[in-house]
């Protein structure tokens, strides 16, 4: 009898110890900051270099009905090609009749081997002050 009182003693002592830990390690996980794949990959310029993605802000400058020509912070600029898939986004829901000369945007989207990006998305934002 005190042998069966000793065994289910250990086994209530593990499962106690048992839940602590796992409690305490969910809350570890919790304070812990969640780390993407293929995450920020740098910056420079006024862009951020995601794994497959582009984000670059500034200055529209010229807009056709393929792309526009958005001025970076640093004096470069970068041709953005949109189309009809195409997100446009602003305080309130936009197209990309709202994205026009002197706006400033952020894009985010694929780089192409020449250097200019096909847009994903494109918010309108408020103008940033110069440095």
């Amino acid at each position: 009898m005190q042998k069966n009182t000793q065994y289910i003693v250990a086994i209530v002592a593990a499962l106690i110890i048992a839940g602590g830990a796992f409690y305490g390690g969910m809350t570890y996980a919790k304070s812990q900051v969640p780390q993407r794949a293929g995450g920020m990959m740098g910056a420079r310029n006024g862009q951020r270099f995601m794994a497959g993605a582009n984000f670059i802000s500034g200055d529209v400058v010229a807009k056709d009905a393929q792309s526009v020509t958005v001025k970076l912070r640093d004096g470069n600029s970068r041709i953005v090609f949109y189309s009809t898939a195409t997100d446009v986004g602003k305080f309130v829901a936009g197209s990309i009749d709202d994205v026009a000369v002197g706006k400033t945007v952020m894009v985010n989207g694929k780089t192409n081997t020449d250097g200019s990006v096909t847009a994903q998305s494109i918010q309108i934002r408020p103008a940033m002050p110069q440095p």
